[in-house]
Parts: structure tokens; sequence; C-alpha cells
């Protein structure tokens, strides 16, 4: 199983993202079903992994992220843009959850994730030959203004990703309630 633990955007949100698709040839742009905010790769696993994963996913206990669409961007390597994404914002509440499903995964026999995270919802993939197309730096000027108003991510999911040749498709395996997103304290009049 390859599996990854991830939050998703509510439906308005999630058309947003799709209406700011398109414009640049070769992209393969992600429909509403693959549209997530990735908390943890998990990578491929045995079922007896995965069953210790749920079960320790389960007893996670955190607020669901209060965030808003923060703008877009790019991931590179070797210097050739290789996603396209939607930024989050503000990240606190996305690193601290990320940081207990972390641990949760080590718990359960995993490896620490070892790379930094970068709250985002991946919007597309570029393969190897769209190189530095004008279009991308074209679509990330257009887009840079991308902004939503505050919503909650309130059920933290595991997915399998299948691996296909137009892409991945991602099916949940389980879904767990988030606590209520925490109130912001408020002063008191005469304190």
């Amino acid at each position: 199983m390859r599996l990854f633990v991830a939050l998703r955007p509510p439906p308005a949100i999630r058309e947003s993202l799709l209406a700011a698709t398109g414009g640049v040839p070769h992209a393969r742009w992600q429909d509403d079903a693959q549209l997530h905010c990735t908390l943890r790769f998990i990578g491929d696993v045995d079922r007896p992994q995965a069953e210790d994963v749920a079960a320790a996913l389960a007893g996670l206990y955190a607020p669901a992220p209060r965030v808003r669409i923060a703008g877009v961007g790019r991931f590179a390597h070797k210097g050739r843009t290789d996603t396209l994404w939607a930024g989050l914002a503000p990240g606190d509440a996305l690193h601290h959850l990320a940081r207990k499903v972390d641990q949760a995964c080590v718990r359960a026999g995993l490896p620490p994730e070892r790379r930094a995270y970068r709250p985002h919802v991946t919007l597309a993939r570029l393969p190897r030959s769209a190189g530095a197309a004008p279009e991308i730096d074209g679509w990330l000027a257009v887009h840079a203004g991308l902004a939503s108003p505050a919503f909650t991510m309130p059920h933290l999911i595991l997915y399998e990703s299948h691996l296909g040749g137009e892409g991945a498709s991602y099916a949940p395996v389980m879904r767990w309630p988030l606590a209520p997103p925490a109130e912001p304290p408020q002063v008191m009049p005469g304190s």
C-alpha cells in the first residue's frame, strides 16, 4: 500500500483552486478528487504496518486547522519546475498538526520525516519536457494574488495512492475528525 496523510479543503475552496488551473502546456492539472494538503507522505508499507499507522493516527488529538489560500508557487528539482501549488496560511496550525502526524507515524515504526514542511495544495505536476517554459512564469504572475477567506479542514484522512499512466489517483482509506478549531484568546473588558 502506498499511503499518505492529508487534509481536504471544503468544496467551495476546491472550486476556486480548480478555477486557477490551465494555461501551462503539458501540465497535468489536478482534478477535484486530487486536491488535498499533505501532512505526511508515508510511501509503500505492508498491511500490518498500515494498520499500525492507522491505530497511531486514531489516537491523535489536535484542533482542526483554520487557514486560507495565500498565493501560488512552484517546486523545482535540479532547476526544473515540477510542481505548481497554492499556498496555505497561516502555517502554524498545519506545522503543529504535521509534527503530531509525524510523531504518530514514528510510533508506528516509520522513520521520521526529514524534509521541511511547506503547507500547500498541489495544482499541477509538470513533465521533464516542461523545462523553464515562459508559460510557467506567466501562470505564477497571473495567480500570485490567489486568496480565499479562512476555512477549516475538519478531518484527518489516510489516503492510498494508486499510480497509473494518467498520474496518481487517491482513495481515502480512513478518516478521523479533528477537534473544533481553537478560539483565539479574547481580551475581557476591565482586565
